[in-house]
């Protein structure tokens, strides 16, 4: 059985969104409970998060684009870049506190203390751009441990692996021109799902041309789909890529009862994909990977997602 470890913190329950949201802090309960019913809570490290150093936020943000997110939760608005973004007085810190978990949880790693991690963190992450709030994200939770596994470890090749069912244009977009991160996403085509990026031609620019790979799946497929473009378009890519530590972007909003997608992936499908990624990371970096939670609003699937998602890194079946 592997050394899994498992970032939670009630501290993130405090971003509020208000009650017709769909990214509210019962999300982030029913991960807990999922977890914690099939005792798993036991055979993890569990892991609190600190507050992220300014420095490695800024190894990604623009400067006055985190001032202009700190005050206007300091001045108490609602929102912030666009109406999906539902801001609360402690959304500042609790994006903080997301951010400075998740870079602890990969030092752990880094330090062979821990083989992979769950980050069960709110708010997410990979829509998030270098200057603007998007779909429920501020600061880039992925990116930020990607610059981070880059200028604190020294780190050549970092793989992403993103399977939220909605393309993540800021992690691609912050990535696009780097030929030392390879992003991959699986998602709704963008022509039917927000944010209407991520099309099979988006393939990075200058030094990064052929460092992004983007797989958008039709509304209505099913398991088979996603299980033929993942052998078709990841397994080769890792393949020559060979990443050096794996970060995962962790959506399980493709799910059939998933009401924010058209697509109809099983439990098993998801079972399947995060398999899949600990098989390459044994393969190509020591076991060493990185799950962030980005969406999934089914509160009904969560517990049961979550579960399996972390039985399968602890590879405890």
């Amino acid at each position: 059985m592997k050394k899994t470890g498992f970032l939670f913190d009630e501290r993130y329950l405090l971003h509020e969104t208000g009650s017709y949201h769909p990214e509210v802090p019962a999300r982030l309960q029913a991960v807990y409970q999922g977890i914690k019913e099939a005792g798993l809570l036991a055979r993890l490290t569990l892991i609190r998060a600190g507050l992220s150093d300014l420095k490695w936020i800024e190894a990604v943000h623009d400067k006055e684009y985190i001032k202009r997110f700190e005050m206007a939760c300091v001045t108490g608005k609602s929102t912030f870049d666009c109406p999906d973004n539902q801001i609360c007085p402690a959304t500042y810190e609790t994006a903080l506190l997301a951010v400075g978990g998740i870079l602890d949880a990969t030092r752990l790693v880094m330090n062979a203390e821990i083989d992979n991690v769950f980050c069960a963190v709110r708010p997410p992450g990979h829509h998030a751009e270098i200057n603007k709030a998007m779909g429920f994200c501020y600061f880039n939770n992925v990116a930020i441990a990607a610059r981070y596994l880059q200028k604190e470890w020294g780190i050549k090749r970092v793989g992403i692996v993103d399977f939220d069912v909605h393309h993540g244009n800021g992690t691609q977009h912050i990535f696009e021109d780097d030929p030392n991160v390879f992003y991959y996403s699986i998602h709704q085509h963008p022509s039917f799902a927000y944010p209407g990026t991520g099309r099979e031609f988006e393939e990075g620019e200058g030094a990064g041309l052929g460092f992004t790979k983007n797989s958008p799946v039709l509304p209505g497929k099913e398991d088979s789909e996603y299980k033929r473009l993942i052998k078709k378009d990841l397994f080769p890519a890792f393949e020559s890529f060979k990443p050096e530590v794996i970060i995962v972007s962790s959506g399980f909003d493709a799910h059939v009862d998933d009401d924010m997608s058209d697509i109809k992936l099983s439990t098993e499908a998801f079972s399947w994909i995060i398999k899949s990624v600990v098989e390459m990371s044994d393969k190509y970096s020591n076991g060493r990977l990185i799950s962030v939670l980005e969406g999934g609003y089914s509160l009904k699937r969560l517990p049961e997602l979550a579960k399996n998602h972390v039985e399968i890194l602890l590879d405890y079946k």
